[in-house]
C-alpha cells in the first residue's frame, strides 16, 4: 500500500513528542496525560542525548573530513554518508521474533494473500524473505532494510489493525470527539488487502496477548511517539504508519523489550519509513 495521508491534520489535543522537530532531531520525551515528574524528564533526556550523540557524532566526524572538498562533491558525499548512518545498508535486526504471525494474519482474513501478492507483483514481486514472513511457521527476528521497509510496514499495519487491544477499543479512534467511527480513518478504510471489510478484523483477533503491565507500557510509549506524516501519536493510530507502529510496540512489549529500547527501535524503524524527513533533519 502506498503511504496514506490521515484525514486528521492536527494533534487533537494530545501531547506532542519532539523527535520530528528540526531543532531537536532525536529527542524522546515521556509526556503522558499529566505533567511528567522531573525524575522522568531527566531520565528520558538522558536517552535523547545518547541516541542523538550516536547519530550526530558519527555524521559530524564524517562531514568534518569533507569541509575542504569541492562543495558539490562534498555535499553528495555528505548525503551518502548520512544515508549510511540513518539507513544502514544491511538493515537493522529488530529485537522481536515474527514467528507465524504472517500465517495468523492470512488465516484470520486480515491479509488476503492473493491481494497482497498482486500488489507486489506490480513492484517486481515479493522477495523470498517476505514470502516466509507471510506463510512461515517459525520466522526469527524481523529485519528492516531499505529494500523491505514497505513490506514490513504493511505486515505490521495488518498486525496493529487486527490485534485485540484497548487502545483501539477505548482510545481516540472511537472517541466521539473525532467522529466516533474507527472505520473512517486511513488506517482502517485504507487497508484494502483484507478478506471482506477491514473493520471485520479491527481489534478482533487476539494474536499478541499482553499482561496488564505490558499493556500499560504500550499505552505509555504509544502516547509519546509521533510521526511526521500526520502529526498524531501512535496512541491515535489513524494512518498506516501509526497502526503499524502500534503493532510493533505490542510485539516488543510482549517479548520483554524494555521501554528505553522500544523508543530506540521506533526511531530506527521510522527512519526507514520516513527517510527524507530524517535525512533532512541531519543535514
Amino acid at each position: 500500500m502506498e503511504q496514506e495521508k490521515s484525514k486528521s491534520e492536527d494533534t487533537h489535543g494530545l501531547y506532542k513528542i519532539c523527535c520530528h522537530e528540526p531543532e531537536v532531531e532525536t529527542r524522546f520525551s515521556i509526556e503522558g496525560q499529566a505533567e511528567p515528574s522531573p525524575k522522568n524528564q531527566y531520565r528520558f533526556l538522558g536517552i535523547c542525548v545518547i541516541v542523538a550523540a550516536v547519530i550526530v557524532g558519527g555524521t559530524w566526524i564524517y562531514t568534518a573530513q569533507l569541509k575542504n572538498a569541492n562543495p558539490e562533491i562534498a555535499n553528495a558525499k555528505i548525503i551518502a554518508g548520512l544515508e549510511k548512518v540513518v539507513l544502514p545498508e544491511n538493515g537493522i535486526v529488530l529485537p522481536v521474533r515474527w514467528g507465524d504471525l504472517g500465517k495468523q494474519l492470512i488465516d484470520s482474513g486480515t491479509i488476503d494473500l492473493k491481494k497482497f501478492e498482486a500488489l507486489y507483483d506490480q513492484r517486481g514481486g515479493l522477495d523470498e524473505e517476505t514470502k516466509k514472513l507471510l506463510t512461515g511457521n517459525d520466522n526469527g527476528q524481523l529485519v528492516i532494510s531499505k529494500d523491505n521497509a514497505n513490506a514490513v510496514l504493511n505486515l505490521l499495519w495488518a498486525l496493529g489493525l487486527a490485534n485485540k487491544n484497548e487502545i483501539l477499543d477505548k482510545g481516540p479512534m472511537v472517541d466521539k470527539k473525532y467522529g466516533g467511527n474507527a472505520g473512517d480513518f486511513a488506517s482502517t478504510g485504507g487497508w484494502t488487502l483484507a478478506v471482506g471489510n477491514p473493520m471485520n478484523h479491527y481489534s478482533h483477533h487476539t494474536m499478541i496477548p499482553l499482561t496488564p503491565e505490558q499493556q500499560t507500557l504500550v499505552e505509555r510509549v504509544s502516547q509519546n511517539i509521533y510521526r511526521p506524516c500526520c502529526g498524531n501519536s501512535v496512541y491515535f493510530p489513524d494512518c498506516n504508519h501509526g497502526m503499524a507502529m502500534l503493532g510493533l510496540l505490542e510485539l516488543m512489549a510482549s517479548q520483554g523489550v524494555n521501554e528505553r529500547d522500544m523508543y530506540k527501535v521506533a526511531l530506527a524503524v521510522n527512519s526507514y519509513w520516513f527517510p527524507d524527513t530524517y535525512l533532512t533533519i541531519l543535514e
